[in-house]
């Protein structure tokens, strides 16, 4: 992952400032979330003293902070920033009520997403000390063919992308993650079919995902609910209808009849 993460940061010798203050932003991960400088510059592939700068401004302007222990992490400026998109923004707004109904009903994990190139960005996130521990966060990003919201929203996306998705490599996470693509292809089509995707499994064996397609007024998917319970002695028919319910009423609120 480092590795990768060094190249794909890596700026080219005519790189602009702009590119370079967004390399050193890229180089925080989930599984990185903090970096001291050296390791900044490494991962960026750019001198010490460049790093030092761009990485002083940032911090001067809140994108980053520095931890007690002397290394960096994205500061709240930064997310109060990108809190703003807006296709985020009246989204999280409008399903808050239906994602906090979910939650009382079931008092597991409530999550909202949407499709964001080849991966899903959840937006929402709701849990409770009982409920299943999952990995998930607000601004995290996954591949779409391991999740259950991941799954509703590539059933739902255009043909080009799924067959970008289907053609390149599918991660495998645990032994039940969907990794052949015609097996994904009839998991798309059921999808499609049933109106709800159930992922079980496939990121942490721990965790079950029932997850069904919030539409906008126009029909179109523009996200993705989910509730995720614990794997072992659950029915995920349990969990259908209220997690239709929930997304069919977030529908309702954006428009969609």
């Amino acid at each position: 992952m480092g590795a990768a993460a060094t190249t794909a940061n890596t700026p080219g010798p005519r790189s602009s400032v702009t590119a370079r203050v967004l390399d050193v932003l890229a180089a925080f991960t989930t599984e990185r979330p903090r970096l001291t400088l050296t390791e900044i510059s490494r991962r960026c592939g750019l001198p010490l003293t460049t790093t030092h700068r761009l990485v002083g401004e940032l911090a001067g302007w809140g994108a980053l902070e520095r931890a007690d222990d002397g290394r960096y992490r994205i500061g709240l400026r930064l997310w109060e920033v990108g809190a703003l998109a807006p296709r985020s923004l009246g989204l999280r707004e409008t399903a808050m009520p239906f994602l906090e109904d979910l939650y009382e009903v079931t008092r597991e994990n409530v999550q909202l997403a949407v499709l964001d190139g080849t991966e899903v960005v959840y937006v929402e996130r709701l849990s409770g000390r009982a409920a299943v521990n999952v990995i998930t966060r607000v601004g995290m990003r996954l591949p779409l063919h391991a999740t259950g919201v991941g799954l509703v929203l590539l059933a739902h996306a255009d043909a080009a992308l799924q067959e970008k998705v289907l053609t390149a490599p599918l991660r495998r996470y645990t032994e039940k993650t969907i990794c052949v693509p015609d097996v994904l292809r009839r998991t798309l089509a059921d999808v499609r079919r049933t109106g709800v995707a159930i992922s079980d499994g496939q990121i942490e064996l721990v965790a079950l995902s029932v997850a069904a397609p919030v539409r906008a007024a126009g029909g179109e998917v523009v996200a993705a609910l989910s509730v995720v319970v614990p794997a072992a002695g659950t029915s995920p028919l349990a969990y259908i209808p209220v997690v239709r319910a929930a997304a069919r009423g977030i529908s309702r609120a954006l428009g969609h009849r």
